[in-house]
């Protein structure tokens, strides 16, 4: 479904990505992982088009994309959630959530696609009237996540949506991307945390200096994960 072959990415003349492939298949969740720094989420903003790479392409659903502008790739069906949230801080849930649906114009579509993110996240019903910034951080984190499912993407991708958060927050949110997989949905997570990543992934990436050092499907991992991921990570 998502395809990124051999794209490298300058920062002025620091190479932040050197050669760096992945693939991510139909209702498949991908768990790109790797220390802070190395490339995770440029990875991200390329495939969004936030980023343009220097050398590479990137394909979606048989398209090649990388020549596409951001608001295109959204129209295809592709959301991101970025680590900082992003939120209208000083604007309702409801809108930060209407903003998410700016596409769609069927008002019956849009309402159902309202009911399907509190039924989800049911803290934002309750919180719908109350300005973005004055929730809490899990909150806020449940209002990124809910606006980027409010035009029901086929692909999001997850820049660290559990880094910082209670455990209660994060068993919610890691139950939420199992709800994505269940409606088929493909999902590319970044994450830190290797063991829970790879607890609900299919498949992963290792990230390690711009590069792609180890990659493989999570069921092959061995028993010691915690000793095989902290060899990559140092």
């Amino acid at each position: 479904m998502l395809r990124v072959e051999n794209i490298d990415v300058y920062y002025g003349k620091n190479r932040a990505l050197q050669n760096v492939s992945l693939r991510v298949e139909k209702g498949q969740l991908v768990t790109l992982m790797g220390a802070n720094g190395t490339g995770k989420t440029t990875i991200l903003n390329c495939i969004s088009r936030f980023l343009r790479h220097k050398k590479g392409t990137i394909h979606y659903e048989g398209k090649r994309i990388d020549k596409f502008r951001a608001e295109q790739v959204v129209q295809l069906g592709i959301s991101q959630v970025s680590q900082n949230r992003d939120l209208f801080s000083g604007m309702s849930v409801y809108d930060n959530l209407r903003l998410g649906g700016i596409l769609e114009n069927d008002e019956k579509k849009l309402e159902g696609n309202f009911q399907r993110v509190y039924q989800w996240f049911p803290v934002l019903r309750e919180r719908e009237g109350q300005a973005a910034g004055s929730l809490s951080g899990g909150e806020q984190q449940m209002l990124a996540i809910g606006r980027a499912l409010m035009l029901r993407p086929s692909c999001i991708l997850l820049d660290e949506p559990t880094t910082g958060l209670a455990p209660l927050i994060v068993k919610e949110i890691i139950k939420i991307i199992g709800n994505m997989i269940a409606e088929g949905m493909s999902v590319l997570w970044v994450s830190q945390d290797a063991i829970k990543a790879t607890a609900l992934a299919q498949y992963y990436y290792i990230l390690r200096d711009g590069k792609v050092v180890a990659e493989g499907s999570t069921s092959s991992l061995p028993e010691n994960k915690k000793d095989f991921f902290r060899s990559y990570y140092i």
